[in-house]
């Protein structure tokens, strides 16, 4: 199938000259100055390539942008502008937050040959790694009755996710992670049915069957491996004054030393409370247990919060760490945060690592602990052990 590459550029005479250098490369293209004209072209043409003007009067390209997401455009995009890094960074994450294939940025003045190389080789013309984010499922109608039902019929499953040593490889734990085996709708993510657990106040019940069957795993998996486990907390958890009781109970029914559950708590759901917050995590951690402080940069924390809550670890969050690899601003906001979690004594896991550069780049940064699509996906309890043989081969 033969590429076909839509321009859209307010300058008529860039956008002429680059379908003539894509022509020239053997695509087929078209160029527009107009949004109502690209539009209309996206939906009967059907492109494979889109590069697209960042600054237009008409409708900018962040604009454009939330259209193509809108219209769920599965093209690969090339950003083109003359505005500074810092602002080509930000509309790449936006692109890529929305599901958009960002393929690379092109700098204004247009060069030929950087347009030209990247056409003929799919290489981004800037020296960094792509950014693409995976299009996220349609979410499935589910109701009230179906949440319950699945509660009563234990229908969630947990799959774990590896957490490695940066330095060493050496595996560490894992995370737990819910998914929901629905008889007729399949397999459902945790976004499409925990909005609804808590809105419900259904989602301790939820929390308690995951962490049953997560200790079983724990107690089974291998018991030469001193595994970690961390596990998510709900917001709701902050006024759940028996939780901490529960979970130490859980852990001793198990027969599961606390000291190996690490519960995850967003830093939006710690920081929104921080007096009930406070109260949780002390608890939790008298009882043994590791508290994580997740999501790190999502958030409007300050140092003095994060140093008054007694967390024992913090996590930076993957929209950081996913784009390590071509911001110089996350790079250096990933850096301060190691930096700032060594001084408090926090282990730092940087999640959402994708690449071996984002891994070095972790590794020569002092950055703990890593987890991603690089080290792993996310796989169900029976696979985990087959998996720590691969890696010792």
């Amino acid at each position: 199938m033969t590429s076909r590459i839509l321009i859209l550029d307010d300058d008529a005479a860039v956008g002429e000259t680059i379908r003539y250098i894509a022509e020239a490369a053997g695509m087929e293209a078209r160029s527009f100055f107009r949004p109502d004209a690209f539009f209309q072209a996206i939906d009967d043409w059907k492109p494979t390539h889109i590069v697209l003007d960042l600054v237009m009067p008409e409708m900018d390209g962040v604009e454009i942008m939330r259209h193509l997401a809108e219209r769920k455009c599965d093209a690969r995009i090339v950003i083109l502008s003359g505005v500074g890094n810092r602002v080509l960074d930000a509309a790449r994450r936006t692109a890529a937050e929305k599901g958009l294939r960002i393929a690379g940025v092109l700098s204004k003045p247009l060069s030929a040959r950087e347009l030209q190389n990247f056409l003929q080789t799919g290489e981004p013309a800037r020296k960094s790694a792509p950014v693409e984010t995976p299009k996220k499922a349609k979410t499935p109608p589910i109701t009230e009755d179906d949440l319950r039902t699945a509660i009563e019929k234990r229908q969630f499953d947990v799959y774990y996710q590896p957490k490695i040593h940066c330095g060493s490889g050496r595996v560490s734990g894992f995370e737990a992670l819910v998914r929901w085996r629905h008889p007729s709708l399949g397999m459902i993510m945790p976004d499409a049915f925990i909005p609804l657990a808590e809105r419900l106040n259904l989602i301790g019940e939820i929390t308690t069957q995951i962490l049953d069957e997560a200790m079983r795993w724990m107690r089974d998996v291998r018991n030469d491996m001193p595994l970690s486990l961390s596990v998510n907390l709900s917001a709701k958890a902050l006024v759940d004054l028996g939780l901490a009781d529960r979970l130490a109970r859980q852990c001793a029914d198990a027969g599961i030393d606390p000291d190996r559950l690490i519960l995850e708590l967003t830093e939006t759901t710690a920081m929104d409370d921080p007096v009930l917050a406070l109260d949780l995590v002390t608890r939790l951690r008298m009882k043994g247990f590791h508290v994580s402080i997740d999501d790190v940069g999502t958030g409007y924390s300050s140092m003095a919060q994060l140093a008054r809550l007694p967390f024992s670890e913090m996590k930076v969050d993957k929209s950081f760490v996913m784009t390590a690899a071509v911001s110089k601003e996350s790079r250096s906001i990933i850096s301060s945060f190691i930096e700032l979690g060594h001084k408090l004594d926090l282990r730092v896991v940087a999640e959402g690592v994708e690449d071996a550069a984002t891994m070095d780049f972790l590794h020569r940064t002092g950055c703990d602990f890593v987890q991603g699509f690089f080290i792993a996906r996310p796989m169900p309890g029976h696979a985990v052990s087959d998996w720590i043989d691969s890696r010792r081969h």
